[in-house]
């Protein structure tokens, strides 16, 4: 199969033909050539005013749901708002039932997903069942395929036992991801705490809960020289700290979600559920500090912490929801809409996590195997319901002008196009 995109501005910092306006044809998953005004003759012509193309971009914290919880996400549906997002590979978490913890829940994922569009990759557990006790089988996992270890939305609570983990991987120069929270403090808070949870008449969690373990965290990487990376940031003063470790060469990086950059805890007054999520949505001030930590390179990905949920775990009092939403298809597009450019999204999700997580680098160049997303910066659209491929719609973004649309990805010999 051959695919021609015709008159694509490529988008990849540090590459030769950065910014440059070029065909790409592509023959049987391989960039065969790329140049002007090419007239080989092609199954299938890409050709859309506005198109960019850029290396495939990489999500490092959704959950898949599989295998357990098929309800709210399968591996299909997953990767289908994946590919449908502009994303050709996902870090999946590894909280399903029976939990990632052993090299065969990994071969099982890697196996069910091998016909998908997106590159799927299992996040291992850190611990067996995810219940922060005891270690899972690190290096199994990793022999079988785990890219990275992390308790997903359940971090480790113990300082004994997350140092043992860091320790474990630097046997394979491994990584492990949590999302600071001490369970601790604020038990029960359901938004972050301060004046909008006293109108809201909510219990709040204090920020206090994430500065504190992003601390803590801090401190045990550099003890064992190993590394770490905290996604799910929302809080100013993590993101000082967070600088302050590296700034001491301390292995630590970090990521951010789209929708942390969007809304804050003042769009909670009309108690939509969608936006109820952990770690919470935090002030306005905290907000813009995490629009400039993204924009000034102290964010190094985007993350979108895609978390599908059932109808009846969203459409129920506030108190009662689920946390989480949706937000593959919707992460790029947000990110335009707070100013993000093209260059900082491209280097958040295309170059920062190639080099964190140890992918091959996906650069277009001729010869090399197609790992392409094709997007169009300009292009303001509404997202509406029926463009969601998730099995679930806990979206709130759903009716909002959105800036920046998704064209599509081509991974190998798999082509995905949006509609």
């Amino acid at each position: 199969m051959t695919i021609l995109i015709r008159k694509a501005k490529i988008s990849h910092p540090g590459s030769t033909v950065n910014g440059h306006v070029k065909d790409i044809l592509i023959s049987h998953g391989v960039i065969a050539k790329i140049g002007e005004n090419i007239t080989d003759n092609a199954d299938t012509i890409i050709e859309q005013e506005g198109i960019h193309v850029s290396p495939g971009w990489i999500d490092i914290f959704s959950n898949f749901c599989d295998p357990g919880f098929e309800f709210k996400e399968t591996l299909e549906t997953g990767a289908n708002a994946a590919a449908a997002g502009g994303y050709t590979h996902v870090l999946i978490l590894p909280g399903t039932n029976p939990a990632v913890h052993s090299k065969s829940q990994v071969e099982y994922i890697k196996e069910k997903s091998r016909i998908l569009p997106v590159n799927i990759h299992p996040i291992g557990a850190i611990s067996k069942n995810v219940e922060g006790k005891d270690l899972a089988e690190m290096y199994d996992m990793f022999s079988s395929g785990a890219m990275a270890f992390s308790d997903g939305t359940k971090p480790v609570q113990s300082s004994g036992l997350l140092l043992k983990a860091l320790q474990y991987v630097k046997a394979f120069d491994g990584i492990i991801i949590q999302m600071p929270d001490d369970k601790s403090i604020g038990t029960h808070g359901l938004v972050n705490e301060g004046i909008i949870s006293t109108r809201l008449g909510l219990p709040g969690k204090p920020v206090i809960a994430e500065e504190m373990m992003v601390a803590r965290d801090v401190e045990l990487a550099a003890y064992t020289e190993s590394k770490l990376h905290f996604t799910g940031i929302s809080s100013k003063k993590s993101l000082a700290l967070i600088q302050k470790a590296k700034d001491n060469g301390i292995k630590v990086s970090c990521s951010v979600t789209p929708y942390h950059l969007f809304f804050s805890d003042e769009d909670l007054m009309g108690y939509d559920t969608n936006l109820k999520v952990n770690p919470p949505l935090r002030t306005a001030d905290h907000m813009q500090a995490l629009k400039d930590a993204v924009n000034n390179g102290k964010v190094d990905c985007i993350a979108s912490h895609h978390f599908p949920q059932e109808w009846d775990s969203k459409v129920c009092e506030f108190e009662y929801a689920a946390y989480g939403m949706i937000g593959l298809e919707t992460a790029y597009a947000v990110a335009g809409s707070v100013g993000v450019t093209t260059d900082r999204w491209i280097e958040l999700c295309a170059v920062k996590p190639r080099d964190i997580f140890s992918f091959t680098q996906g650069s277009i160049e001729e010869g090399n195997i197609a790992d392409l997303t094709m997007f169009n910066p300009s292009a303001s659209w509404t997202f509406t319901e029926k463009d969601i491929r998730s099995k679930s719609k806990n979206s709130p973004f759903i009716g909002k002008t959105l800036k920046g649309k998704v064209i599509g990805i081509i991974n190998g010999e798999k082509v995905f196009l949006n509609n």
